[in-house]
C-alpha cells in the first residue's frame, strides 16, 4: 500500500537535552529524504522517533493509513549472539514480529476472545504483507545473487556472529532487498558495502514506490538517490528541508549561509552607525549647553533662550536616533560553526621497505588469500578496493604482521610506527570512560591534555566521561582520529574510514590525508574519497587474489 508519514512540531533528544525541536516535514510516496548533519545532531534519534521506537519530547508522528508497514534499519547490524542468518533477516524485515503477532492472534482466536476474529484477520494481513509466507524460500536466492556463499551450514544454522563485517553487510543488504515496507527508514545503509552492493542499494531505493528517509554520509549515494535533504544544524539551532536533491542542497545551503551572514553584517553596520550618530548628538547637546552657560551674560535673556532652544533641538535629535535604533529589526548573528581541525602526526621515517609478502598464503576456514607477493615501500600511497569478503581485511592483517602465513613468508620493516582506523573501530573499546581508555593509549599525555585534544574533535565533557562502548560509532571514529593526531605514525592504515563519520569530518580527513607525508594503505568504497585522495598505486582484491591496476 502507499503510505504517508507526517511529523508535526517534533522535538527529540536524550534526557533533558533537546537536539532538535519544532520540526515539521512530510514523507510522501516516492520521496527519498536524506537527513544530514554533524555527528550528534540527532539524525538517528529522528529515525527512532519516526519508527515509533522512542517517544518524542513533544510533537507528533502520524502515519496514514495507520496500519502501514514502517521498516527501521538501525545503523549497526546488531548481531545478536546465537542468532542465525535466517533469524536475523526475519527480524530485520519485520517478518519475525509479524509472525509472533499472528501466532498470538491465532491463540486468542482459539480462546474465543472478544473481537479476536478481527484481530486475527488484521494480523494475518500484516503477516502476508510483510512477505513472511515465502521469506525462507526467497532468502537463499537473494544471498546467492549478492555473491554470498552460505556454505554447508545453511541460513538456518550459520550464525551472524561468525561473519566478517563485509559478509554481515551483504546479509543486511539482502534483508533490505527482501523487505516489503511501506515506509523505509535507513540509518547508514551504505556502511561496509562494496561497489556492487552500493549499486544494488541505489537501485532498490530509487525503485521504491513508498517513502524513504535515510541517514548517510556517502556523498555519491546521496547525490544519486535523494529527492530532498533535511539538514539538522545544532550550531545554528535550526533545521531546514531543501528540495532538488543533494547537489542542489549544497548550492542552496551555501547561498542561505552567505545571505544570513550578509543580512547580519548589514544590520550590525546600520546599528553601529546609528549608535555612533546618537553618541555624537548627545556630545553636541551636552557641549552646547555648557558653552551657553559659560558664555552668556546673566542679563542676556535672549541669548540664553536661544542656547536653550538649540540644546533642546539637539536632545530631540538624540531621542529620534534612539527611536530609530529601537525600531531596527533585530538580526541574530549566525553562530560560528564548529570545524574539525585535524592533522596526522608523522613519526620518523621508517626503513625504505615497510612490508613484504613473499608467496604468502593465509587460510581462514574455507577462505584462502594468496599466494601473494607484494612489497610496500616507504611513503607509498596505496588504495585498496574489492568486493566484500574478497580478503581486504585479511591482506591488511598480513601486511601488519598480525596474522602468520600458512605458507610463504611475511615481514614488517624496521622503524614502522602504525596508526590505524580499523573497520570495527576496535582500538578504543571497553566499559571504561573514554578519557581513561584514551589516556591509557597515550600514557605521555595528562588527563587535562587528553580532554583538550578530544574536545577539538567534538568530544566534550558529556562524551569523555561516558563508557567507550556507550559512544556512537561516529564518536568512536572521531576518537580514533584524535589518537592518530596524538601519536606519531609513518604507516597509516585506514579500513573504511568514512563509515559513521559526518560529512564535515570526512572532508577534513581528506584534507589531512593530502598533507600526510608517510606511507598510506587506504581501503574504501567511498567513491568520492577515491577520487579526492591522492594515491600512486591501486590494488584490487578479489576472491583471495591481489591484482595491481
Amino acid at each position: 500500500m502507499t503510505a504517508t508519514l507526517v511529523a508535526r512540531d517534533l522535538a527529540g533528544g536524550h534526557g533533558h537535552r533537546t537536539l532538535f525541536h519544532s520540526l515539521d516535514f512530510t514523507v510522501a510516496p516516492g520521496d527519498v529524504i536524506g537527513v544530514v548533519g554533524a555527528n550528534g545532531a540527532g539524525k538517528s534519534t529522528l529515525l527512532r522517533l519516526l519508527a515509533g521506537v522512542d517517544s518524542p519530547q513533544s510533537g507528533t508522528v502520524a502515519l496514514s493509513p495507520a496500519d502501514a508497514f514502517v521498516g527501521w534499519l538501525p545503523q549497526e547490524h546488531e548481531r545478536v549472539p546465537g542468532e542465525t542468518i535466517a533469524d536475523y533477516v526475519a527480524r530485520r524485515t519485520g517478518c519475525a514480529q509479524a509472525t509472533r503477532d499472528m501466532d498470538a492472534a491465532a491463540e486468542a482466536l482459539g480462546d474465543g476472545g472478544e473481537k479476536s476474529a478481527e484481530v486475527y484477520a488484521a494480523a494475518l494481513d500484516r503477516w502476508l504483507a510483510s512477505g513472511a509466507a515465502d521469506l525462507h524460500e526467497r532468502l537463499p536466492a537473494v544471498l546467492a545473487d549478492l555473491g554470498f556463499d552460505v556454505g554447508p551450514e545453511g541460513v538456518d544454522a550459520q550464525l551472524m556472529t561468525s561473519l566478517s563485517g563485509g559478509q554481515a553487510a551483504r546479509v543486511g543488504l539482502a534483508a533490505l532487498l527482501l523487505s516489503r515496507f511501506d515506509v523505509v527508514l535507513l540509518d547508514e545503509p551504505t556502511n561496509d558495502l562494496d561497489l556492487d552492493g552500493l549499486a544494488r542499494l541505489e537501485s532498490f531505493v530509487t525503485g521504491l514506490r513508498g517513502g524513504v528517509v535515510l541517514v548517510s554520509h556517502d556523498r555519491e549515494f546521496l547525490s544519486r538517490c535523494v529527492t530532498q535533504v533535511l539538514e539538522l544544524d545544532p550550531a545554528q539551532d535550526t533545521h531546514r528541508v531543501y528540495g532538488g536533491g543533494y547537489d542542489s542542497y549544497l548550492e542552496e545551503r551555501a547561498t542561505v549561509r552567505r545571505q544570513r551572514r550578509e543580512k547580519y553584517e548589514e544590520f550590525a553596520e546600520k546599528k553601529s552607525d546609528l549608535v555612533a550618530r546618537a553618541r555624537t548628538q548627545r556630545e553636541w547637546s551636552s557641549h552646547g549647553v555648557r558653552n551657553a552657560i559659560r558664555k552668556a551674560p546673566d542679563n542676556d535673556k535672549l541669548r540664553r533662550k536661544a542656547a536653550s532652544e538649540s540644546s533642546e533641538k539637539q536632545a530631540q535629535k538624540v531621542r529620534q536616533m534612539e527611536s530609530r535604533i529601537a525600531r531596527l529589526e533585530e538580526v541574530e548573528e549566525p553562530r560560528k560553526e564548529w570545524k574539525l581541525e585535524f592533522t596526522i602526526a608523522t613519526a620518523t621515517r621508517s626503513g625504505s621497505v615497510v612490508a613484504t609478502l613473499n608467496e604468502a598464503v593465509y587460510r581462514q576456514g574455507e577462505f584462502t588469500l594468496g599466494p601473494v607477493s607484494l612489497q610496500v615501500n616507504a611513503r607509498e600511497r596505496i588504495g585498496i578496493t574489492g568486493p566484500n569478503g574478497a580478503g581486504k581485511s585479511t591482506l591488511l592483517r598480513a601486511l601488519l604482521g598480525r596474522q602468520r602465513p600458512d605458507q610463504g613468508s611475511a615481514s614488517l620493516g624496521s622503524g614502522v610506527e602504525i596508526g590505524e582506523i580499523d573497520q570495527a573501530r576496535s582500538l578504543l573499546r571497553g566499559p571504561g570512560p573514554l578519557v581513561d581508555v584514551f589516556g591509557a593509549a597515550v600514557p605521555d599525555m595528562t588527563a587535562s591534555e587528553v580532554r583538550t585534544l578530544l574536545a577539538k574533535f567534538g568530544l566534550t565533557a558529556d562524551h569523555v566521561n561516558r563508557p567507550v562502548e556507550g559512544l556512537s560509532p561516529g564518536e568512536r571514529t572521531r576518537a580514533g582520529m584524535a589518537l592518530l593526531q596524538a601519536r606519531g605514525v609513518n604507516l597509516l592504515v585506514l579500513d573504511e574510514p568514512t563509515n559513521h563519520l559526518d560529512l564535515p569530518a570526512i572532508e577534513q580527513l581528506e584534507e589531512a590525508l593530502e598533507s600526510y607525508d608517510g606511507t598510506l594503505l587506504l581501503v574504501t568504497h567511498d567513491r568520492r574519497m577515491l577520487r579526492a585522495v591522492r594515491t600512486d598505486r591501486h590494488w584490487r582484491v578479489d576472491a583471495g587474489q591481489v591484482t595491481e591496476l
